[in-house]
C-alpha cells in the first residue's frame, strides 16, 4: 500500500479479536481494512503448545454470528480452534493484508490517526487495536544468566515434552500456562519443578462433571458476594490444604481476584493431583541463576537442565500508541474498549482480563461495545462511504 493511503476503519490484528470485529462489521455491511503482521489468521494459536484446549466452554467461546460446529467437544482443542478461525474468515469474507506490521500510531491535526507500518503510512478515521495482551514475552531479570549452562526458553516457544525427556526441568510461573506445561512434562516422565511465587487461587475446571465456568457465572448473580463466598468454600473443599505441598492459598476470593487484578485463577486440569503425587515438585521464588541451575530465595540450590519461563507477556501498547499511558489503568490495560479524549477514535478489543467469561467471552462483549460505539457515531448512516 502506498504512503498516505486513507481508510475509515482499520483493524490491526487478525487473531480472534480482530476477526470478531471484522465479522461484526461485515455483517453490518460496513467497509474496513484489516492488517496482520504474520501470514495467516490466528497466528499465535497455531504456535501454542500441542495439548492446549480452551479453558472456557465452547458455548461461551465462539466469535460473533458463528457458533462452533456441533461435533466440537466442550473444550475445543487448539487445532480445532484454528480451523474455526479459518472458517470464520471464510464465512465473512475477511481477507487481511498479511505481512504488515505496525510501528507506531499517532494522532493527526484533523483528529484522524496516522498508522506507520512496514509497508507505508496510512491514515484512518477509526483504528481498532486487536493485537492482544500476549505480544512480547517477559523474562525476569535475575542475575547470573550468563553463568547458567542449561537451556532457557519461554513458554511461547514450548510445544511438547520431546526436547525435555530424561531431564530435570524447572517451569517458572504457576499461572494457567505454567501449570499445564508442568503437567505435560510430568506426564512424560520429566523430573519437573514448578516455581510458584506468592499466594494462588486454584479452581477445578470441572466439578461433578459440570464446567466450573458455568457455575461461576450463576454464582456471580447471587447478592452481597454470597456467590463469591460459596465458590471459595467449594474451592477449599475440593483441593484441601495445599500449604504442605508448598502452595499458599490466596486470601482473595477467585472472582474478586479476577475482577480487581485481571489475574485469572489457575484452572486445574490435573496439575494439583500431580503435585500431590510428587510428580511435580513445588519450589519457592527464584533469586538468581547459578552455573547448574538456580538459587531459590533462602539459599537453596536447584540444579536443572532446562528452564521454561511461563512469566507472561507485555502488550507493548506504550511503544505502539502515542500517549498510551493516559489511557491505561493501574494494571497496564486499556481503560476501556472505546478510547476517550485524546484517544477518541481508537478502540481496544482483546485486552479485557477482568470478566468471568474468559478472554474469548470478553472479545465477544467488547466487540459488541465497539460496534455500538461506531453505530452511535453515525458511521452506519454513511455506510456506502465507509
Amino acid at each position: 500500500m502506498k504512503n498516505n493511503a486513507k481508510t475509515h476503519i482499520l483493524i490491526i490484528g487478525a487473531g480472534p479479536a480482530g476477526l470478531a470485529m471484522a465479522g461484526r462489521l461485515r455483517k453490518a455491511g460496513i467497509k474496513f481494512d484489516i492488517i496482520e503482521k504474520s501470514d495467516n489468521v490466528g497466528n499465535r494459536w497455531r504456535h501454542h503448545y500441542d495439548r492446549l484446549h480452551l479453558h472456557s466452554v465452547k458455548r461461551l467461546s465462539n466469535l460473533p454470528h458463528l457458533l462452533f460446529p456441533d461435533s466440537y467437544p466442550v473444550y475445543v482443542p487448539r487445532e480445532k480452534f484454528v480451523e474455526y478461525l479459518e472458517s470464520y474468515a471464510e464465512e465473512f469474507n475477511i481477507e487481511p493484508e498479511f505481512g504488515v506490521s505496525v510501528n507506531h500510531i499517532s494522532k493527526s491535526d484533523d483528529g484522524s490517526w496516522i498508522v506507520e507500518t512496514s509497508t507505508g503510512t496510512r491514515s484512518a478515521g477509526r483504528v481498532i487495536i486487536a493485537t492482544g495482551v500476549n505480544n512480547k514475552p517477559k523474562f525476569p531479570g535475575w542475575e547470573g544468566r550468563e553463568e547458567y549452562t542449561g537451556t532457557i526458553t519461554h513458554s511461547v516457544d514450548y510445544k511438547n515434552p520431546k526436547a525435555f525427556l530424561n531431564s530435570r526441568t524447572l517451569v517458572v510461573g504457576m499461572g494457567n500456562t505454567g501449570a499445564e506445561v508442568a503437567l505435560d512434562l510430568s506426564e512424560h516422565g520429566v523430573e519437573t519443578f514448578l516455581s510458584a511465587r506468592g499466594a494462588l487461587n486454584i479452581v477445578p475446571r470441572d466439578l461433578n462433571g459440570k464446567p466450573v465456568q458455568e457455575t461461576a457465572l450463576i454464582l456471580d448473580k447471587f447478592p452481597l458476594g454470597f456467590g463469591e463466598w460459596l465458590g471459595a468454600k467449594i474451592q477449599g473443599i475440593y483441593f484441601g490444604n495445599l500449604k504442605k505441598y508448598g502452595i499458599e492459598k490466596s486470601k482473595m476470593r477467585p472472582a474478586v481476584q479476577l475482577k480487581t487484578t485481571g489475574k485469572t485463577p489457575v484452572i486445574d486440569i490435573g496439575t494439583v493431583r500431580a503435585i500431590k503425587e510428587g510428580k511435580i515438585k513445588i519450589v519457592g521464588e527464584v533469586d538468581k541463576f547459578d552455573n547448574l541451575g538456580v538459587v531459590i530465595k533462602g539459599g537453596e540450590n536447584l540444579d536443572v537442565d532446562h528452564i521454561i519461563f511461563a512469566t507472561g507477556y507485555d502488550s507493548c501498547l506504550d511503544d505502539l500508541i502515542e500517549n498510551m499511558s493516559e489511557f491505561k489503568d493501574d494494571l497496564g490495560y486499556p481503560k476501556g474498549a472505546v478510547g476517550t479524549e485524546f484517544h477518541k477514535g481508537l478502540y481496544f478489543v482483546g485486552f479485557n482480563n477482568y470478566e468471568l467469561g474468559g478472554i474469548l467471552g470478553t472479545i465477544y462483549s467488547d466487540s459488541e461495545t465497539v460496534m455500538n460505539a461506531l453505530t452511535s457515531e453515525y458511521l452506519l448512516s454513511s455506510r456506502h462511504e465507509i
